[in-house]
């Protein structure tokens, strides 16, 4: 099977599951995945380097994209095991091995923005990973092409579990 057939069997089984209704505290975790070759989230070649260098010191990590309050809107990079992801969580996509989350409400409002984490020289907020480093993970966006949008069209929505 090529990796095109075996993306789309994908796509169709996990729209398949999600419809159903079997997934339940699954859905967010498959809720923003891109099903074509469009992808919410991408990183720099600075971005992919920290995060190798992190998951060495750290271990496995996972992003969330922040939406406010004390950390802006800073892309925040925490141990997997010390975040909780919850029902209003939607999984972007995938940097550096590492699973990209954002907020149901804030995803409505980017949901046209591809984001683009990269690194930037300064101290960011005290709760991400890369803090002690003297740089920051930052989050840059590119609007979708009408092209991109048609093609994002028919991925999953998110929703609340």
């Amino acid at each position: 099977m090529t990796v095109g057939a075996a993306l789309e069997f994908s796509s169709q089984a996990l729209k398949k599951i999600v419809r159903a209704g079997v997934v339940g505290h699954i859905r967010p975790f498959l809720a923003g995945r891109t099903m074509g070759m469009v992808e919410r989230v991408l990183a720099t070649q600075k971005a992919i380097d920290l995060i190798a260098r992190l998951k060495g010191a750290h271990g496995p990590l996972l992003f969330h994209q922040s939406g406010g309050c004390c950390d802006g809107s800073s892309p925040m990079c925490y141990p997997r095991s010390e975040f909780r992801t919850g029902a209003q969580d939607v999984l972007l996509g995938e940097i550096g091995g590492c699973p990209v989350y954002i907020g149901a409400a804030q995803y409505e409002l980017w949901a046209h923005t591809q984001l683009i984490i990269d690194v930037v020289p300064g101290r960011g907020s005290g709760f991400s990973v890369e803090s002690p480093e003297g740089v920051r993970f930052l989050t840059r966006g590119r609007v979708f092409t009408e092209a991109e949008r048609e093609a994002l069209a028919g991925e999953l929505k998110p929703s609340s579990a």
